[in-house]
Protein backbone atom coordinates (compact mmCIF):
# COMPACT_ATOMS: atom_id res chain seq x y z
CA UNK A 1 0.00 0.00 0.00
CA UNK A 2 1.54 3.36 -1.31
CA UNK A 3 1.78 6.25 1.21
CA UNK A 4 -1.23 7.84 -0.55
CA UNK A 5 -3.22 5.21 -0.06
CA UNK A 6 -2.99 5.15 3.59
CA UNK A 7 -6.10 7.53 3.82
CA UNK A 8 -8.54 7.96 2.30
CA UNK A 9 -8.57 12.01 2.95
CA UNK A 10 -4.72 12.21 2.43
CA UNK A 11 -2.95 14.39 -0.07
CA UNK A 12 -6.23 17.42 0.12
CA UNK A 13 -5.88 20.11 2.10
CA UNK A 14 -7.87 19.98 5.75
CA UNK A 15 -11.84 21.47 5.41
CA UNK A 16 -12.22 23.12 8.58
CA UNK A 17 -16.24 22.94 7.71
CA UNK A 18 -15.80 18.77 8.22
CA UNK A 19 -15.82 18.98 12.11
CA UNK A 20 -15.27 15.36 12.42
CA UNK A 21 -12.10 15.17 10.12
CA UNK A 22 -11.06 18.37 12.10
CA UNK A 23 -11.32 17.55 15.81
CA UNK A 24 -9.64 13.97 15.16
CA UNK A 25 -7.03 15.39 13.79
CA UNK A 26 -6.62 17.56 16.94
CA UNK A 27 -6.90 14.53 19.00
CA UNK A 28 -3.25 13.09 17.73
CA UNK A 29 -0.43 15.00 16.49
CA UNK A 30 3.31 15.23 16.62
CA UNK A 31 5.18 18.09 17.56
CA UNK A 32 7.38 20.24 15.82
CA UNK A 33 10.83 19.45 16.45
CA UNK A 34 14.18 21.04 15.08
CA UNK A 35 16.41 18.73 12.87
CA UNK A 36 13.81 15.80 12.78
CA UNK A 37 10.20 16.65 11.51
CA UNK A 38 10.90 17.66 7.67
CA UNK A 39 9.26 16.54 5.09
CA UNK A 40 10.52 12.94 4.82
CA UNK A 41 9.78 12.69 8.48
CA UNK A 42 6.37 13.73 8.34
CA UNK A 43 5.70 11.44 5.20
CA UNK A 44 7.02 8.36 7.44
CA UNK A 45 4.97 9.34 10.09
CA UNK A 46 1.60 9.68 8.02
CA UNK A 47 2.17 6.02 7.29
CA UNK A 48 2.45 5.33 10.78
CA UNK A 49 -1.10 7.88 11.56
CA UNK A 50 -3.31 8.42 8.92
CA UNK A 51 -5.58 11.18 11.09
CA UNK A 52 -2.58 12.73 13.39
CA UNK A 53 -1.94 16.27 12.68
CA UNK A 54 1.62 16.86 11.82
CA UNK A 55 4.03 19.87 12.18
CA UNK A 56 7.01 21.35 10.41
CA UNK A 57 9.96 22.17 12.05
CA UNK A 58 10.21 25.91 13.20
CA UNK A 59 11.05 28.10 10.55
CA UNK A 60 11.74 31.40 10.92
CA UNK A 61 8.99 34.00 9.51
CA UNK A 62 12.56 36.49 7.73
CA UNK A 63 13.22 32.92 6.39
CA UNK A 64 9.67 32.38 4.71
CA UNK A 65 9.22 36.17 3.24
CA UNK A 66 13.39 35.96 1.79
CA UNK A 67 14.24 32.70 1.40
CA UNK A 68 14.33 29.34 -0.74
CA UNK A 69 10.11 28.39 -0.18
CA UNK A 70 10.85 25.28 -1.86
CA UNK A 71 13.37 24.07 0.66
CA UNK A 72 11.85 25.54 3.77
CA UNK A 73 8.16 25.03 3.08
CA UNK A 74 7.92 22.14 0.47
CA UNK A 75 5.60 18.97 1.44
CA UNK A 76 4.28 16.06 -0.07
CA UNK A 77 0.13 16.36 -0.39
CA UNK A 78 0.05 13.08 1.79
CA UNK A 79 1.07 14.86 4.54
CA UNK A 80 -2.76 17.13 4.98
CA UNK A 81 -3.52 17.64 7.89
CA UNK A 82 -0.33 19.52 8.44
CA UNK A 83 1.02 22.96 10.35
CA UNK A 84 3.56 24.99 9.49
CA UNK A 85 5.23 26.23 12.57
CA UNK A 86 6.30 29.99 12.46
CA UNK A 87 8.75 31.79 15.05
CA UNK A 88 8.86 35.20 15.05
CA UNK A 89 8.18 38.39 17.41
CA UNK A 90 7.33 41.13 14.16
CA UNK A 91 3.72 40.88 13.60
CA UNK A 92 3.90 42.65 10.14
CA UNK A 93 6.06 39.87 9.59
CA UNK A 94 4.86 36.98 10.96
CA UNK A 95 1.48 38.28 9.04
CA UNK A 96 3.25 38.01 5.29
CA UNK A 97 5.02 34.46 6.51
CA UNK A 98 1.32 33.32 7.80
CA UNK A 99 -0.01 34.20 4.48
CA UNK A 100 2.35 32.41 2.27
CA UNK A 101 2.13 29.60 4.49
CA UNK A 102 -1.42 29.28 4.08
CA UNK A 103 -0.74 29.55 0.11
CA UNK A 104 1.43 27.05 0.16
CA UNK A 105 -1.21 24.91 1.76
CA UNK A 106 -0.99 24.44 5.07
CA UNK A 107 -3.83 23.45 7.33
CA UNK A 108 -2.64 25.43 10.38
CA UNK A 109 -0.13 28.46 11.26
CA UNK A 110 1.29 27.87 14.99
CA UNK A 111 3.32 30.65 16.33
CA UNK A 112 5.69 29.45 18.43
CA UNK A 113 6.42 30.66 22.33
CA UNK A 114 7.75 27.73 23.96
CA UNK A 115 11.16 27.06 23.00
CA UNK A 116 13.87 28.28 25.23
CA UNK A 117 17.04 27.89 23.46
CA UNK A 118 19.53 30.80 23.23
CA UNK A 119 18.97 31.50 19.94
CA UNK A 120 15.49 32.49 20.20
CA UNK A 121 15.59 34.20 22.92
CA UNK A 122 18.59 36.50 21.35
CA UNK A 123 15.87 37.18 18.62
CA UNK A 124 13.42 38.17 21.51
CA UNK A 125 11.05 35.23 20.34
CA UNK A 126 9.99 31.95 21.46
CA UNK A 127 9.23 31.04 25.08
CA UNK A 128 10.75 34.90 26.20
CA UNK A 129 6.80 35.78 24.43
CA UNK A 130 5.34 34.21 27.57
CA UNK A 131 6.48 37.49 28.92
CA UNK A 132 4.69 40.10 26.67
CA UNK A 133 0.79 38.27 26.14
CA UNK A 134 0.27 41.50 24.59
CA UNK A 135 2.71 41.30 21.37
CA UNK A 136 1.64 37.99 20.94
CA UNK A 137 -1.58 39.29 20.57
CA UNK A 138 -0.84 41.78 18.32
CA UNK A 139 1.22 38.99 16.15
CA UNK A 140 -1.59 36.87 16.11
CA UNK A 141 -4.16 39.00 14.99
CA UNK A 142 -2.03 40.40 12.23
CA UNK A 143 -1.59 37.00 11.07
CA UNK A 144 -5.18 36.36 11.30
CA UNK A 145 -6.08 38.96 9.13
CA UNK A 146 -3.20 37.94 6.89
CA UNK A 147 -5.03 34.73 5.60
CA UNK A 148 -8.57 35.77 5.80
CA UNK A 149 -10.19 36.26 2.32
CA UNK A 150 -8.64 33.05 1.05
CA UNK A 151 -9.96 29.90 -0.52
CA UNK A 152 -9.85 28.41 2.78
CA UNK A 153 -9.93 28.83 6.23
CA UNK A 154 -6.41 28.25 7.94
CA UNK A 155 -6.54 28.79 11.85
CA UNK A 156 -3.63 30.44 13.39
CA UNK A 157 -2.51 28.88 16.74
CA UNK A 158 -0.28 29.37 19.59
CA UNK A 159 2.00 26.62 21.17
CA UNK A 160 3.34 27.81 24.85
CA UNK A 161 4.76 26.91 27.95
CA UNK A 162 2.80 27.20 31.30
CA UNK A 163 5.39 30.41 32.20
CA UNK A 164 8.97 31.24 32.41
CA UNK A 165 11.76 30.43 34.93
CA UNK A 166 9.98 30.64 38.37
CA UNK A 167 7.12 31.98 37.34
CA UNK A 168 4.44 29.72 38.81
CA UNK A 169 1.64 32.22 38.36
CA UNK A 170 -1.70 30.31 37.02
CA UNK A 171 -3.87 33.83 36.73
CA UNK A 172 -0.74 34.92 35.01
CA UNK A 173 -0.71 31.95 32.48
CA UNK A 174 -4.55 32.53 32.23
CA UNK A 175 -4.22 36.29 31.51
CA UNK A 176 -1.31 35.38 28.74
CA UNK A 177 -4.17 32.84 26.90
CA UNK A 178 -6.93 35.30 27.65
CA UNK A 179 -5.16 38.26 25.85
CA UNK A 180 -4.11 36.29 23.07
CA UNK A 181 -7.65 34.50 22.86
CA UNK A 182 -9.29 38.04 22.34
CA UNK A 183 -7.07 38.58 19.32
CA UNK A 184 -8.81 35.42 17.81
CA UNK A 185 -6.95 32.66 18.31
CA UNK A 186 -8.87 29.76 19.61
CA UNK A 187 -6.51 26.41 19.91
CA UNK A 188 -3.47 26.57 22.04
CA UNK A 189 -1.00 23.77 22.49
CA UNK A 190 0.13 23.90 25.81
CA UNK A 191 3.79 22.43 26.24
CA UNK A 192 2.95 21.58 30.48
CA UNK A 193 6.29 22.78 31.95
CA UNK A 194 7.99 26.22 32.53
CA UNK A 195 10.54 27.25 30.36
CA UNK A 196 13.96 27.80 32.07
CA UNK A 197 15.55 30.72 30.02
CA UNK A 198 18.83 30.99 31.95
CA UNK A 199 20.67 27.69 33.50
CA UNK A 200 18.89 24.97 31.27
CA UNK A 201 20.16 23.47 27.90
CA UNK A 202 16.97 23.13 25.33
CA UNK A 203 17.73 19.61 26.20
CA UNK A 204 17.34 20.13 29.76
CA UNK A 205 14.40 22.26 29.27
CA UNK A 206 12.21 19.38 28.17
CA UNK A 207 13.07 17.16 31.04
CA UNK A 208 14.10 18.80 34.35
CA UNK A 209 10.90 21.69 34.77
CA UNK A 210 8.56 19.20 36.27
CA UNK A 211 4.79 18.62 33.98
CA UNK A 212 1.71 19.84 35.45
CA UNK A 213 -0.91 18.89 32.98
CA UNK A 214 -3.63 19.78 35.65
CA UNK A 215 -2.73 23.29 34.50
CA UNK A 216 -3.70 22.58 30.76
CA UNK A 217 -6.75 20.51 32.03
CA UNK A 218 -8.20 23.42 34.45
CA UNK A 219 -7.58 25.73 31.38
CA UNK A 220 -9.95 23.49 29.31
CA UNK A 221 -12.63 23.10 31.76
CA UNK A 222 -12.38 27.38 32.65
CA UNK A 223 -12.16 28.25 28.79
CA UNK A 224 -14.09 25.41 27.47
CA UNK A 225 -14.88 27.12 24.06
CA UNK A 226 -10.60 27.12 23.60
CA UNK A 227 -9.22 23.92 21.46
CA UNK A 228 -6.43 22.73 24.42
CA UNK A 229 -3.97 20.35 23.22
CA UNK A 230 -1.24 19.01 25.60
CA UNK A 231 2.50 18.22 25.15
CA UNK A 232 5.45 17.55 27.20
CA UNK A 233 6.46 14.40 28.66
CA UNK A 234 4.09 12.08 26.99
CA UNK A 235 6.03 8.49 26.61
CA UNK A 236 2.96 5.79 25.85
CA UNK A 237 -0.02 5.44 23.74
CA UNK A 238 -2.07 4.90 27.61
CA UNK A 239 -0.68 8.22 28.21
CA UNK A 240 -1.64 10.04 25.21
CA UNK A 241 -5.04 8.55 25.42
CA UNK A 242 -5.44 9.43 28.53
CA UNK A 243 -5.18 13.24 28.32
CA UNK A 244 -8.08 12.90 26.04
CA UNK A 245 -10.22 12.73 28.73
CA UNK A 246 -9.12 16.42 30.09
CA UNK A 247 -8.82 18.20 26.84
CA UNK A 248 -9.12 18.18 23.08
CA UNK A 249 -5.85 16.72 22.10
CA UNK A 250 -2.35 15.19 22.78
CA UNK A 251 0.63 15.59 21.20
CA UNK A 252 3.21 13.43 21.10
CA UNK A 253 7.41 14.82 21.11
CA UNK A 254 10.38 12.81 20.89
CA UNK A 255 8.53 9.21 22.16
CA UNK A 256 7.31 9.97 17.95
CA UNK A 257 10.46 9.94 16.60
CA UNK A 258 12.37 7.43 18.58
CA UNK A 259 9.70 5.12 18.78
CA UNK A 260 7.66 5.66 15.81
CA UNK A 261 5.71 2.54 16.69
CA UNK A 262 3.81 3.96 19.74
CA UNK A 263 2.34 6.47 17.17
CA UNK A 264 0.85 4.35 15.22
CA UNK A 265 -0.24 2.30 18.11
CA UNK A 266 -1.86 5.34 19.58
CA UNK A 267 -3.14 6.42 15.90
CA UNK A 268 -5.30 2.77 15.78
CA UNK A 269 -6.48 2.76 19.02
CA UNK A 270 -8.29 6.37 18.12
CA UNK A 271 -9.29 4.81 15.11
CA UNK A 272 -10.75 1.54 16.29
CA UNK A 273 -8.16 -0.55 14.11
CA UNK A 274 -5.28 -2.96 14.96
CA UNK A 275 -2.35 -2.11 14.37
CA UNK A 276 -0.07 -2.59 11.30
CA UNK A 277 3.06 -5.10 10.99
CA UNK A 278 6.53 -2.85 11.07
CA UNK A 279 7.75 -4.57 8.15
CA UNK A 280 4.29 -4.26 6.13
CA UNK A 281 4.69 -0.19 7.27
CA UNK A 282 7.99 0.63 6.43
CA UNK A 283 7.46 -1.39 3.06
CA UNK A 284 4.47 1.06 2.09
CA UNK A 285 7.08 3.75 2.17
CA UNK A 286 8.57 2.43 -0.82
CA UNK A 287 7.04 4.39 -3.17
CA UNK A 288 8.04 7.24 -1.28
CA UNK A 289 11.77 6.41 -0.98
CA UNK A 290 12.13 5.23 -4.82
CA UNK A 291 10.23 8.15 -6.10
CA UNK A 292 12.85 10.56 -3.60
CA UNK A 293 16.24 8.77 -4.76
CA UNK A 294 15.24 9.21 -8.62
CA UNK A 295 15.56 12.91 -7.55
CA UNK A 296 18.88 12.75 -6.22
CA UNK A 297 17.86 12.77 -2.64
CA UNK A 298 20.63 10.51 -0.49
CA UNK A 299 19.02 7.53 1.14
CA UNK A 300 20.38 7.94 4.23
CA UNK A 301 18.34 11.68 4.60
CA UNK A 302 14.95 9.05 4.69
CA UNK A 303 16.30 6.35 6.75
CA UNK A 304 17.15 8.48 10.31
CA UNK A 305 13.71 8.60 10.55
CA UNK A 306 12.59 5.34 10.41
CA UNK A 307 15.58 3.96 12.84
CA UNK A 308 13.55 3.64 15.73
CA UNK A 309 10.64 1.49 14.04
CA UNK A 310 11.71 -1.55 15.85
CA UNK A 311 12.77 0.22 19.37
CA UNK A 312 12.43 -2.48 21.91
CA UNK A 313 11.94 -5.39 19.75
CA UNK A 314 14.62 -8.59 18.98
CA UNK A 315 16.53 -7.56 16.27
CA UNK A 316 15.81 -3.73 16.46
CA UNK A 317 19.81 -3.23 16.82
CA UNK A 318 20.34 -4.94 13.98
CA UNK A 319 17.45 -3.12 12.02
CA UNK A 320 19.77 0.48 12.97
CA UNK A 321 22.51 -1.35 12.59
CA UNK A 322 22.23 -1.95 8.44
CA UNK A 323 20.56 1.14 8.18
CA UNK A 324 22.98 3.36 9.96
CA UNK A 325 26.23 1.34 7.85
CA UNK A 326 24.19 1.17 4.34
CA UNK A 327 22.19 4.14 3.46
CA UNK A 328 24.90 6.62 3.72
CA UNK A 329 26.97 4.56 1.05
CA UNK A 330 27.23 5.62 -2.72
CA UNK A 331 24.32 3.84 -4.72
CA UNK A 332 22.31 3.14 -1.80
CA UNK A 333 19.09 1.79 -2.20
CA UNK A 334 15.84 -0.17 -1.13
CA UNK A 335 17.43 -2.78 -1.02
CA UNK A 336 19.09 -1.48 1.95
CA UNK A 337 15.82 -1.41 3.56
CA UNK A 338 14.61 -4.58 2.88
CA UNK A 339 18.62 -5.89 4.33
CA UNK A 340 17.64 -4.50 7.65
CA UNK A 341 14.32 -5.69 8.15
CA UNK A 342 15.89 -9.19 7.10
CA UNK A 343 18.27 -8.95 9.85
CA UNK A 344 15.64 -8.24 11.87
CA UNK A 345 13.29 -11.21 11.08
CA UNK A 346 16.30 -13.74 11.42
CA UNK A 347 16.89 -12.27 15.05
CA UNK A 348 13.47 -12.08 15.62
CA UNK A 349 13.02 -15.83 15.09
CA UNK A 350 16.35 -16.70 16.49
CA UNK A 351 14.49 -15.23 20.18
Amino acid sequence: MSATEQHENAGTPLDLHDGSRYAASLRLSVAPMMDWTDRHCRVFHRLLAPQARLYTEMVHANAVVLGDRERLLGFDPVEHPVALQLGGSEPALLAQAARIGAQWGYDEVNLNCGCPSDRVQAGRFGACLMREPALVGDSVAAMIAAVVGLDRAVPVTVKCRLGVDDDHDFDRFMAFIDTVAAAGCAMFVVHARNAWLKGLSPKENREVPPLRYDWAYRLKRERPHLQVVVNGGIASMAEALAHLGHVDGAMLGRVAYHDPYTLHRADAALRGVQPRPRAELLRALRPYVEAQLAQGVALKHITRHVLGLFHGQPGGRAFRQVLSEGAHLPGADWSVLERALAATAGQRRAA
